[in-house]
């Protein structure tokens, strides 16, 4: 399981030009899911994510977690993180999960989330053609890997 993470200031993520989820300050996630991947492989990207310091100390330092700050979470799925673009001049998605597959893992790393964290977890729509919004803060952007 992929999740490419960027500390935001704000993001949201529309769908038919309305607003489906807005969070403030935290993290916006695209999470992939490859085949193979399960609920521990969730459990442990998850925790991950939510523990990650990407956050700024009184001293400037990268040393606090989105659970220190109790900081909003936005999960966009992403299949195309599980792209293969090792060859040619069109990505492969042959390593990403089935669809019905991957949409159940999505819907448990969210209900996974909404049960242990305590900020906002705001969310896009599993295979919907969705417009997403963000002040990315920094930069700073990571890949994380439930591997």
């Amino acid at each position: 399981m992929l999740g490419l993470i960027q500390r935001v200031s704000s993001a949201s993520v529309s769908i038919d030009s309305q607003i489906h989820g807005y969070i403030n300050r935290g993290i916006l996630l695209f999470l992939g899911v490859e085949k193979g991947d399960s609920a521990t492989q969730s459990d442990q990207l998850l925790q991950k994510i939510l523990n990650y310091r990407i956050f700024s100390d009184e001293q400037g330092k990268m040393d606090l977690s989105l659970k220190n700050i109790a900081g909003d979470l936005l999960v966009v799925s992403q299949f195309t993180l599980a792209a293969d673009t090792q060859k040619g001049l069109r990505p492969s998605f042959s390593s990403a999960a089935p669809p019905a597959e991957a949409k159940n893992l999505y819907n448990y790393f969210l209900g996974q989330a909404k049960v242990i964290h305590n900020g906002t977890i705001a969310n896009g729509k599993f295979g919907t053609d969705m417009h997403v919004s963000l002040c990315n803060d920094g930069p700073v952007t990571f890949l994380l890997s439930s591997k």
